[in-house]
């Protein structure tokens, strides 16, 4: 059973088992969130929303419309997503532009993410960057624009633009993982 705060405005029954949900939460009757997911304090998350497993979503954060958000993925406060590539007051497309962050995924504090992108699996972006554009899995994207800075392991091991990380142990792609090179 989920733990639901007195605070928060709750009107979605798809909230699965050991989900915490804090005060000032928003969350609207169509969305869907998975299992032991933290959604901390202040956060809207609107109809058209698929939250998978063991999320955490920090303080200040909307999800809109068309957003998927995978297993194991970090949102960092006041994280932005936007969801219409053309907004107007009072004029809403016939659909919103999808945008989905695969498993595993980090986005950093700040980070402004455009509608209709998708974040790879397992990828970072760093805080205060702006992405504009798909990031590949295990990829690190920061900056504004976003540009691609280096890689990510799944464990969270940085590596560069050589695929070495700090201490010089180099690593390569292996059906879509960042693995160390033997």
């Amino acid at each position: 059973m989920p733990s639901i705060h007195p605070l928060a405005d709750v009107q979605s029954k798809n909230i699965g088992k050991e989900t915490t949900v804090w005060q000032f939460c928003v969350i609207l009757k169509n969305a869907v969130i998975g299992n032991h997911c933290n959604i901390n304090c202040n956060v809207l998350i609107e109809n058209d929303v698929v939250i998978g497993n063991h999320v955490t979503v920090k303080p200040g954060v909307q999800i809109w419309d068309g957003i998927t958000l995978g297993d194991h993925v970090f949102i960092g406060p006041n994280a932005t997503f936007t969801n219409d590539l053309t907004p107007r007051s009072k004029q809403y497309p016939e659909s919103f532009a999808k945008t989905v962050v695969k498993k595993g995924a980090s986005i950093g504090a700040n980070a402004t993410i455009i509608a209709g992108n998708t974040i790879g699996e397992y990828a970072l972006i760093g805080a205060g960057s702006v992405v504009t554009t798909h990031v590949a899995p295990h990829h690190v994207y920061y900056g504004n624009p976003a540009k691609h800075k280096g890689y990510i392991t799944k464990e969270g091991k940085l590596v560069d633009l050589q695929y070495k990380d700090n201490e010089g142990v180099l690593y390569h792609f292996n059906n879509n993982q960042l693995i160390i090179k033997e």
